[in-house]
C-alpha cells in the first residue's frame, strides 16, 4: 500500500515538472507533432500516477484489502508509465520513431492494470 502511494505520488510530480519542462523549454526547439507527443506522454503518466494512488487506497483493510489482484494492478500500472510515457517523452526529445513501437506494450500494461483492479473489485465485493 505505502509503496504504490508513494510511486504515485512520485509520478504525479513528475508529470507536472515533465509538463512544465514541456510547455517552457520545448516549444520552439522540437517539432509541435513531438510536443503533442509529450504532452500525451504527460497526461497519461498523470492519469496513472493517480490511478497508483487509487490502488494504495484500495489496498486499505477498511476497503478491498491488500489482494493480489491490486498488486499486480499496482505494478502493471508502474510499468505501463514507464513504458508508454517513457517511451513517449524518450521519441519526443531524439526523435527516434522506432520507440514508437515500445508504446503499445506500456498501454497493453495500463489496460491489463485496470483488468486487475476489475478483478479484485469483483473478488471483494
Amino acid at each position: 500500500m505505502k509503496f504504490f502511494l508513494i510511486a504515485g505520488a512520485v509520478n504525479a510530480l513528475l508529470s507536472v515538472a515533465f509538463g512544465a519542462f514541456g510547455a517552457h523549454l520545448l516549444e520552439g526547439r522540437v517539432a509541435d507533432k513531438y510536443l503533442d507527443t509529450w504532452q500525451t506522454a504527460v497526461q497519461y503518466q498523470m492519469f496513472h500516477a493517480v490511478g497508483l494512488m487509487v490502488i494504495a487506497i484500495l489496498m486499505s483493510s477498511s476497503l478491498l484489502g491488500p489482494l493480489s489482484s491490486l498488486n499486480w494492478a499496482g505494478y502493471l500500472m508502474l510499468a505501463g508509465i514507464v513504458i508508454f510515457s517513457g517511451s513517449l517523452y524518450v521519441l519526443s526529445l531524439t526523435g527516434i520513431s522506432i520507440l514508437g513501437a515500445i508504446t503499445p506494450i506500456g498501454g497493453v500494461a495500463f489496460i491489463a492494470a485496470w483488468v486487475m483492479i476489475i478483478v479484485a473489485a469483483v473478488k471483494a465485493l
